[in-house]
């Protein structure tokens, strides 16, 4: 009775083999799962560390300056712009409005350098005045274009208090800083760049070539 029962529920060894490749299956699915979230995890780290070192990159080498105004006499005033990152820059531009006005009242055209960590100034009593008039007292406001690593930027507006009357400055304290940091200028249509060498000979040699006879057109005799 006992041995009719192990008859019965023994397994074929044809039917064993048959089973193998199934059984190997199921255990190379299961570890290709386990593999795949591995991965998953692997790469979800390694995105967070480069956007943890795009941000620090960007933090350290981003473009970011400074404005200041300040009192030097009844008559004077100087700006102080102060390249507080690491990256050199190009000033270009530096306007002044009232923020009463809408478009800036007083441009004056640069191309100063600027190196990560220094300052530069300079005066401008004059344009002061004549942005406030003889007689004002309110807020005044000054911001930068400049170039970086081939980019036009722009800061924010950097505002001071200012009180002046009859013609001279009494007062010029500066009242905040600006919410935003410095922002690219986006550029409308091709970009056209100024070459600064220029080969002043190109000209002269098609002249030349132009106004030389053809040598095949003359024919000696016999």
């Amino acid at each position: 009775m006992h041995m009719q029962m192990v008859n019965q529920f023994r397994i074929p060894v044809s039917t064993l083999i048959t089973y193998i490749p199934v059984i190997a299956t199921v255990v190379t699915t299961f570890f290709s799962v386990v593999l795949a979230r591995a991965t998953l995890r692997y790469v979800e780290a390694t995105d967070k560390g480069l956007a943890l070192a795009r941000e620090e990159f960007e933090r350290e080498w981003s473009p970011d300056l400074h404005i200041k105004m300040e009192r030097i006499s009844p008559t004077e005033a100087r700006v102080i712009v102060t390249n507080l990152a690491k990256t050199s820059v190009l000033l270009q531009l530096l306007q002044l409005r009232k923020l009463s006005h809408a478009m800036p009242f007083e441009r004056c055209r640069l191309n100063d350098p600027l190196v990560g960590g220094m300052t530069w100034t300079q005066e401008l009593g004059r344009r002061l005045l004549a942005c406030t008039g003889q007689e004002f007292e309110g807020p005044i406001a000054a911001c930068m274009t400049f170039y970086a690593a081939g980019r036009m930027y722009k800061t924010d507006w950097f505002r001071s208090q200012i009180h002046v009357r009859d013609g001279r400055i009494v007062s010029l304290e500066p009242s905040n800083m600006p919410s935003r940091r410095v922002r690219v200028i986006e550029r409308k249509g091709p970009e056209r760049r100024r070459e600064f060498v220029q080969d002043v000979t190109a000209d002269v040699r098609v002249d030349k070539a132009e106004s030389k006879p053809d040598e095949k057109a003359f024919v000696t005799g016999a």
